[in-house]
């Protein structure tokens, strides 16, 4: 058991370490477009399914919280969180809807859509994701290999090399920890 957990460990590191030297530059645009749109009083939207969900609140989170200093809240709103109007959307106009429809209520154009999906295929994320072009919104998708239907709704397309659905959502955690960052230090600077 302790080799097959080793090698859980080696699997995880080798594929982030391949998605950083492959997506670097790609990370680099996705932060340079978030701190346009933040500086602009934009604004961040972020969904996904499943785990990708969860990843979606945790980004929200760090950009609204803090994440490595103490400044001011950016505005991010992860689109998976409130079940009244997911029911609601889903109820009345079908899964496929629950982001597109949020995004018709409350996105802007200057603000960016998020989509997290490991298969790039999510009929509801890629809907959303289309609506987002619509709507005048600037799009991340954060992927697997090759990034599915969301590549050519993509502004930048962070697929991660791997069709491993848990080693893709680990090297996600990579990336947006890293646009966290990256973001927070070019709006704030050195304010702590």
């Amino acid at each position: 058991m302790k080799e097959d957990i080793l090698k859980r460990f080696d699997e995880s590191a080798g594929v982030i370490r391949a998605t950083g030297e492959r997506l670097a530059d790609r990370i680099a645009q996705a932060v340079e477009l978030l701190v346009g749109a933040f500086e602009a009083g934009g604004g961040l939207f972020v969904f996904g399914n499943g785990g990708s969900a969860a990843d979606a609140q945790h980004v929200a989170g760090e950009l609204v919280g803090r994440f490595m200093k103490e400044r001011p809240g950016l505005r991010a709103e992860a689109l998976t969180t409130d079940s009244s109007v997911l029911t609601c959307v889903g109820n009345d106009y079908g899964f496929e809807q629950v982001f597109a429809r949020q995004l018709e209520a409350k996105a802007r154009k200057g603000d960016v859509a998020m989509a997290l999906s490991t298969s790039g295929n999510s009929p509801n994320v890629v809907a959303a994701m289309r609506r987002a072009r619509q709507l005048g919104l600037k799009t991340i998708a954060l992927t697997g290999k090759g990034g599915g239907k969301l590549a050519p709704v993509a502004d930048v397309l962070l697929d991660v090399p791997s069709a491993i659905t848990p080693r893709i959502q680990e090297a996600h955690v990579v990336i947006y920890h890293a646009i966290c960052e990256m973001v927070e230090r070019a709006v704030f600077g050195a304010r702590k």
